[in-house]
């Protein structure tokens, strides 16, 4: 007897609309036609997946297919949207390439909300925040996250802390050494947020800054030096797991 296969297919599209969903029939345009139908070359009959960041992930089957933009009938919804680890990562900008893959892998680690953070020795004048927020999109596509992360403005460092929530733990990562960091984030549970330093580091007033905040923890992350995008990677991974995400 021969297997049905699963529908739909591994392999269907997937990706992020604007516009809220619900059935019935939506047009599809701009990059993300292009995308199907130049690169997936979609065809009336096969189907799409499409999230949006709000109602959760639908099934759609395109029905008119054109030369810039498509027609799909939206009919049933797979999955609603995920809840989210409570989890901020504020980072200081890093160069090109590196804040690029920092936000890809804060989206695919499961973080909420990213805030680039201005510290002395950030050495990024303008951040596109518009280019980071595309990148997690991509990355939401791939990992199968419904659920977008925030990306803020970029703040200063003597901002964030001014205005810095009572409720959430800012765990640092310190140069200088801290607390070891799962230990430090099974002892603090609830909301919380990571803060990672320039290439540079943090100064030493404002590492000092940081440990007079009531809400600051300074966590270590093992005894060998870490690229700012690997540290952040690292401490994200070891809250979501210290927080029974993983």
């Amino acid at each position: 007897m021969t297997a049905t296969p699963a529908w739909p297919p591994q392999s269907t599209p997937r990706l992020f609309v604007e516009q809220p969903l619900a059935p019935g029939p939506l047009r599809i345009d701009g990059p993300a036609a292009h995308y199907l139908l130049s690169v997936m070359r979609i065809a009336p009959g096969d189907p799409v997946k499409l999230f949006d960041d709000v109602t959760g992930e639908w099934l759609a089957t395109a029905v008119q297919v054109g030369r810039r933009d498509l027609t799909v009938d939206v009919s049933t919804r797979l999955r609603e949207r995920e809840p989210v680890p409570d989890l901020w990562l504020c980072a200081a900008p890093l160069k090109k390439g590196r804040i690029d893959w920092l936000a890809e892998k804060a989206c695919e680690l499961g973080v909420d909300r990213l805030v680039p953070v201005v510290t002395a020795r950030t050495i990024v004048d303008k951040l596109k925040t518009d280019r980071l927020r595309a990148h997690t999109i991509e990355a939401a596509e791939q990992c199968a996250r419904t659920a977008l992360p925030a990306v803020d403005e970029p703040v200063k460092l003597a901002a964030l802390l001014r205005d810095w929530p009572a409720e959430r733990t800012l765990f640092f990562a310190d140069e200088a050494g801290g607390d070891p960091a799962v230990a430090a984030m099974r002892a603090h549970p609830g909301p919380g947020a990571i803060l990672i330093g320039p290439e540079g580091g943090f100064t030493d007033a404002e590492r000092a800054m940081i440990r007079e905040h009531s809400q600051a923890i300074g966590i270590s992350l093992g005894p060998r030096i870490l690229r700012a995008d690997t540290a952040a990677a690292a401490a994200v991974a070891l809250w979501m797991a210290a927080a029974g995400d993983w």
